[in-house]
């Protein structure tokens, strides 16, 4: 499927979202520009939990097999108590015809490099340490000035440029902005035992602690707690997780007792809002958490920026014009993506009140078995 004709398109991010957005929109017959302020093009975090839909995801853009072969793949969500006995296993069915198994996880850097070598492979060569100063817009094109000087003109600006998107604050500066969950996360990449075939929950504590597989040797531990924001140094990280991780037995005693002062922790607190839509003024259009910011308790955020890439190439190649592009975008993204970050807010809501796993569960087969259905 390609476009009509041409489009010379401009992407504010390259992260997941902007990196996917190039890949789909490279593959429609749109020109497009990609710029990134990080001068390094580097990714921050440990490990990303995949659900079913986004290796659905990953298969339309082209990378499931890559990430079948440096991440992992399986089936179901082991739920335990603290102790680490199994309570149950919800399952994770995608249907046949989508070609990808249930569940996965990769880690953050071994993602980006697919995604990479894909952006390169497709011609486009990222401008880094570089950010938009001013965006000005027309009935027949975008111009915009960069902040090494240089400017441009296009059809269409995509932002997807994250949840402190500064793309937004300029065509949306009344919208809403990142707000503090009430909860913090810890990640750090542990041993994967030979047993461990899918991502685990320990429920029934005063954090939410589970671990997710992302390589055949590798996974990470990922700690969700109740906490007012805070800021950690780095000296803190480790005499802190193994505090929080005391009550918990099991492996999570075993990697519990393996943290010392040297190892590797990553601390952030938890933020999220809604945009409501529309999520785009005139050329300009807002993707992944730019539009649509998630906690990570629903292991969506990833899937549904690669889902906004996806369906807006599919739209610019059988539209006309811009405008009727966007409307179909919005059309196709708004209830699915309130879906997803409605209920990542309410399983931490629900986390933070120590509500029974049952309650907890509940919210993540309902909108895991939404998320089956077709984008």
């Amino acid at each position: 499927m390609t476009s009509k004709r041409t489009s010379r398109v401009l992407i504010v991010g390259a992260g997941i979202a902007g990196m996917a957005a190039t890949i789909a929109l490279r593959r429609v017959g749109a020109a497009v520009d990609l710029i990134d302020i990080d001068p390094a093009w580097k990714v921050a975090g440990a490990g990303l939990t995949i659900t079913g839909p986004t290796l659905r995801a990953f298969r339309q853009l082209g990378v499931y097999d890559e990430v079948a072969e440096l991440g992992y793949v399986g089936e179901g969500i082991r739920v335990c108590t603290i102790d680490g006995e199994p309570v149950r296993d919800i399952p994770t069915p995608m249907p046949p015809e989508a070609g990808v198994c249930g569940s996965g996880g990769i880690a953050r850097p071994v993602l980006y490099e697919i995604l990479s070598a894909r952006v390169l492979a497709g011609g486009v060569h990222p401008r880094l340490g570089v950010s938009v100063e001013r965006i000005d817009q027309d009935d027949d094109g975008v111009d915009v000035v960069f902040s090494d000087g240089a400017s441009g003109r296009y059809d269409m600006l995509v932002g997807a440029d994250g949840i402190s998107s500064r793309t937004r604050d300029q065509i949306f500066p009344d919208a809403p902005g990142p707000q503090y969950t009430g909860q913090s996360v810890w990640r750090m990449f542990v041993p994967r035992p030979p047993g461990v075939d899918r991502r685990h929950y320990f429920l029934g504590g005063t954090a939410k602690v589970g671990w997710t597989p992302i390589s055949a040797s590798t996974m990470y531990l990922f700690v969700v707690e109740r906490t007012p924001r805070l800021v950690r140094e780095r000296h803190q990280l480790p005499g802190g997780l193994v505090e929080l991780l005391e009550p918990y037995g099991g492996y999570v005693r075993e990697i519990r007792e393996s943290i010392d002062e040297n190892t590797e922790i990553a601390f952030r607190p938890l933020e999220s809002f809604y945009l409501p839509s529309p999520w785009h003024s005139g050329r300009v259009i807002l993707i992944g958490d730019a539009a649509h910011p998630t906690t990570p308790q629903l292991a969506s955020g990833a899937g549904m920026a690669v889902e906004d890439a996806l369906v807006l190439a599919e739209e610019l190649a059988v539209h006309e014009t811009v405008s009727e592009t966007f409307a179909a975008f919005t059309a196709r993204r708004e209830e699915r993506c309130r879906l997803a970050v409605e209920s990542s807010i309410e399983i931490g809501r629900l986390e933070q009140l120590q509500a029974p796993p049952e309650a907890q569960t509940a919210v993540v087969e309902r909108a895991l078995a939404t998320l089956v259905e077709p984008i």
